[in-house]
């Protein structure tokens, strides 16, 4: 209940305070009018009619003209930057093992080492795949000879059909066997598939290497593929084939141009993710598969009027402007779609001669006469 009094005693207050400042005070005369307080003051006699506060507002029906600054409207296109963090690798990688077992006799090439397609990189001992080869190539010489000994026998008609038949499946035996053998020597070399760059190597000359045990890595590396994630918000924008830019995390380089290449067909429940890939070049070999990435993409949408920030003004109902309209004041109402540095991208009904108010706008009211000051040099 100590509220009641200590209400009335706030209001006896303003009842006593509000007159005098009005009447003593001639400064407050615009706050007291924006507040519906003056013209009452008037009425009652409180306050001494000057002609201002029963006038219509500064500047209409021949007033002198309120000057402010304005500008004319332009258009701009909505953007959206999206910022995303990606891992690069090489456009071709492949880890290399041998599909055998073996001692490893040759190590042909050293870590880092650039190499060609086709190029030798290891050797396991081969000695006893040279001895199945030979082997294999003796019987198939023998198979052949066979044959042949047969084709002469059955001009003379003492060698039968079903003999010549054993004996073509006998030497096509034999000639798979030798295919055998020689694949089977073969899988003691290991060779790069493309050209690229040679990754560390563990096992040394002399280890016994199991089959399918990792030897090395070789990667292409002229240009990378950058894996990174996209917010759900944009998945139905990203295209293939849209550009973009990278710049290694390290901040060593400069930013790369890129394009997209890939993009999944499906967003990641668990992260409202969507997977994409691009490919950017690295023609100096500046650039590391396994590097992170910041990956900028730019989206833009469709073109709005762009006002300076100072022109945005707020009410009761939201933001609005002030521009000079047949150069009379008007407050136009405004949905704000996206705040720059130097614009505010906003959806009104603006008219192309009309001019936004950028300075003097606490003097505007609604109808007023404005002259527009001439742009500052």
């Amino acid at each position: 209940m100590k509220i009641v009094p200590q209400i009335v005693v706030v209001l006896l207050l303003a009842g006593v305070t509000v007159p005098v400042a009005a009447r003593f005070v001639p400064g407050t005369h615009p706050w007291l009018d924006r507040a519906g307080l003056l013209r009452p003051l008037v009425a009652m006699g409180l306050v001494a009619e000057t002609g201002e506060e029963t006038a219509e507002p500064r500047g209409a029906s021949g007033g002198a003209a309120i000057t402010v600054s304005a500008a004319p409207v332009e258009k701009r296109r909505l953007s959206d930057v999206v910022s995303v963090i990606g891992s690069g690798r090489g456009v071709r990688a492949v880890d290399l093992s041998f599909p055998l077992g073996g001692r490893l006799t040759q190590l042909a090439v050293a870590p880092g080492e650039r190499v060609s397609a086709g190029q030798l990189v290891a050797e396991l001992d081969s000695a006893a795949a040279l001895l199945a080869v030979e082997r294999a190539r003796l019987v198939r010489e023998d198979a052949r000879r066979t044959l042949d000994r047969l084709d002469q026998l059955a001009q003379s008609g003492t060698a039968t059909a079903l003999q010549r038949q054993d004996a073509e499946l006998a030497l096509r035996t034999a000639e798979l066997e030798v295919q055998a053998a020689e694949r089977t020597l073969e899988d003691h070399r290991l060779v790069a598939p493309f050209a690229g760059f040679i990754g560390l190597i563990e096992p040394q000359i002399g280890d016994l290497v199991a089959a399918g045990a990792l030897m090395t890595r070789v990667e292409d590396r002229s240009r990378l593929i950058i894996d990174f994630r996209v917010p759900e918000r944009v998945a139905t924008s990203v295209q293939p084939g849209d550009a973009l830019t990278a710049r290694a995390v390290s901040g060593t380089d400069a930013a790369v141009e890129g394009r997209i290449v890939a993009v999944d067909n499906r967003v990641d429940e668990a992260s409202r993710t969507l997977r994409v890939q691009a490919l950017v070049d690295n023609p100096e070999d500046r650039l590391r598969a396994g590097m992170a990435f910041q990956v900028d993409l730019a989206f833009t949408g469709p073109e709005y009027p762009a006002v300076d920030p100072l022109a945005i003004q707020w009410g009761s109902e939201g933001a609005y402007l002030w521009i000079v309209r047949l150069g009379k004041a008007e407050r136009l109402p405004i949905r704000i779609m996206q705040r720059n540095a130097d614009a505010v991208l906003v959806e009104a009904a603006l008219a192309p001669d009309d001019l936004v108010v950028t300075e003097g706008v606490h003097l505007l009211r609604p109808g007023a006469d404005v002259s527009v000051a001439p742009p500052r040099s």
